[in-house]
C-alpha cells in the first residue's frame, strides 16, 4: 500500500507539474506573441513612419530571439489612413479577432488618442511611440499605455526654451489644425508668454496642405522673429521648401519645426531645409550604438540606404523593451507587462539614459539640432550639427504636473 501511495504521489505530482506548466505557456496568448504596426504607409507619414517602421519592429524581434525562453513573436502591420474610425476599427479587430497583443508606432496625435480608448483595460499595450499627444500621459493617461520618443509638452516646451536662450522672443506659428498641431503651439506659446516672450500670430491649415503661400507671407509680414511650424511629415516639408522660395531665413527670421526628421531633410535636400532648427531625441549619428543599429535598418529589404526616423528608432526600441517585459513576466497581458516595463531604468541603446514613469512617459535626453549647410555635410545623411543637449529631467513634463491619475 506504501509504494502504491508514493506512486499516486508521484503520478499526482507530475499531472501538477504538467498543469503548472502548461499553466504557464498559456500567459503567452495563442502561444504566440503579436505586434501589430499601426501607422500611415501610404500618405504625409511614410517616410518617417511606413514600412520603416515595419521593418524596425521586426529588427526588434529578431534581437529579442525568443527571450532566452523559446517566445514566439509576429509583426503584423496596417494603415490608419491618418482616420481615428479606420485606426479603432483595426485596433478592435486586432483585439477581438486577430489575436494581436501590442500596437506600436500611430503618428497621428487623433487616431493615437482613440487607439488609447479602445485599449485602455484590455489585455493589449499601446507602445505609443509617434503618437505626440501629451495627453496621453495626461487627462488621457492609461495603464495600458506606454509613450515613448517626444510628445507635444516636450516638443512645444523644450523648443520654445532653446530658441529663446538664442534671442528668439518674438513668434508666430503655421500649425496644423488637429490635435498635434494644437498641442504643440499651446505648449510653446504658454512657455514663451510665460518666459517674456511675445506671440505675434497663428494660421491654422489643414492635414495634407500643398499650398502654404498665404500662411507663409502671413509669417513673414508679421516681422516675428522665429516662424515655428507646428505640423509634420508632408506638411513640414513643404512648408520649408515655400519658405525658401520666398527668402524668409535670408530675411533674418529664424524657422524652427517642431517635428522634423532625418527622412524629411533628406527629402527636401539641404540646400532647402539649410539653417533650419529641430528637436529630436533620435538621430543616427550620435554615436557607435545609433550608428550600428542604422546601418543594419539601411540595409533592410526595402530600405535602400535609408537611415531611420526618431520615429522609427522608437518603434525599435519600444518594441524590444515590450518584448523584454514579456520574457520577464512570462505573460503578454498588458495589466503585467506594463507594470513590468515601467521598472526600467538604464541605457538604452538608441535613446541614451531612460526612465519609465508611473504614467507611462518614457524620458530621455533630447537635442536640439541645426540643418547643415550643403558644404558641411561630409557624407550621405550627414545633415545635422548638435546645437544643445536637454537633460531627460529637463525636456519633459513634470510627473506631478500632467493630472494623471495613475500618478499617486
Amino acid at each position: 500500500m506504501r509504494g502504491f501511495g508514493v506512486g499516486r504521489f508521484r503520478i499526482g505530482l507530475a499531472l501538477a507539474l504538467a498543469c503548472a506548466a502548461g499553466s504557464a505557456r498559456a500567459e503567452i496568448s495563442g502561444d504566440v506573441v503579436r505586434v501589430g504596426v499601426l501607422n500611415d504607409i501610404s500618405g504625409i507619414f511614410q517616410d518617417t513612419n511606413g514600412m520603416g517602421s515595419v521593418e524596425a519592429a521586426r529588427m526588434a524581434a529578431e534581437d529579442f530571439n525568443g527571450g532566452g525562453k523559446g517566445i514566439k513573436v509576429e509583426i503584423v502591420y496596417a494603415d490608419h489612413q491618418n482616420k481615428a474610425d479606420v485606426g479603432s476599427a483595426i485596433a478592435r479587430k486586432w483585439l477581438d479577432v486577430e489575436g494581436v497583443d501590442a500596437i506600436v508606432d500611430v503618428p497621428n496625435s487623433a487616431v493615437g488618442l482613440a487607439i488609447n480608448t479602445v485599449l485602455r483595460d484590455s489585455r493589449m499595450t499601446f507602445l505609443a511611440s509617434s503618437t505626440a499627444s501629451s495627453d496621453l500621459t495626461g487627462k488621457a493617461c492609461s495603464p495600458n499605455t506606454i509613450q515613448w520618443v517626444n510628445d507635444a509638452w516636450a516638443t512645444g516646451n523644450t523648443t520654445a526654451a532653446a530658441m529663446m536662450q538664442r534671442g528668439g522672443k518674438d513668434w508666430y506659428f503655421v500649425t496644423v489644425d488637429y490635435a498635434l498641431g494644437k498641442g504643440i503651439e499651446a505648449e510653446a506659446t504658454n512657455y514663451v508668454e510665460k518666459h517674456g516672450g511675445k506671440v505675434l500670430g497663428s494660421s491654422k491649415h489643414p492635414l495634407g496642405t500643398s499650398d502654404f503661400a498665404s500662411f507663409l507671407l502671413q509669417a513673414q509680414s508679421s516681422k516675428a522673429k522665429v516662424i515655428g511650424l507646428a505640423n509634420a511629415g508632408g506638411d513640414t516639408i513643404n512648408a520649408v521648401k515655400q519658405a525658401a522660395e520666398f527668402g524668409i531665413q535670408q530675411g533674418g527670421q529664424t524657422m524652427v519645426a517642431f517635428l522634423l526628421f532625418v527622412n524629411d531633410v533628406h527629402g527636401m535636400g539641404l540646400k532647402v531645409a539649410q539653417g533650419l532648427q529641430l528637436l529630436e531625441a533620435f538621430y543616427w549619428d550620435m554615436n557607435d550604438d545609433t550608428r550600428a543599429f542604422a546601418k543594419r535598418f539601411a540595409a533592410r529589404p526595402g530600405m535602400n540606404g535609408k537611415m531611420p526616423s526618431g520615429n522609427q528608432a522608437g518603434v525599435y526600441a519600444s518594441t524590444l523593451a515590450y518584448l523584454n517585459a514579456v520574457a520577464a513576466t512570462g505573460s503578454d497581458d498588458a495589466k503585467v507587462v506594463v507594470p513590468q516595463m515601467k521598472t526600467f531604468k538604464g541605457k538604452d541603446k538608441l535613446f541614451g539614459d531612460t526612465t519609465i514613469r508611473q504614467d507611462g512617459r518614457v524620458i530621455h535626453p533630447m537635442y536640439l539640432f541645426e540643418v547643415k549647410k550643403p558644404e558641411e555635410s561630409k557624407y550621405p545623411y550627414d545633415y545635422y550639427k548638435l546645437i544643445a543637449t536637454i537633460p531627460a529631467e529637463q525636456a519633459f513634463r513634470p510627473l506631478a504636473d500632467g493630472g494623471c491619475s495613475l500618478v499617486k
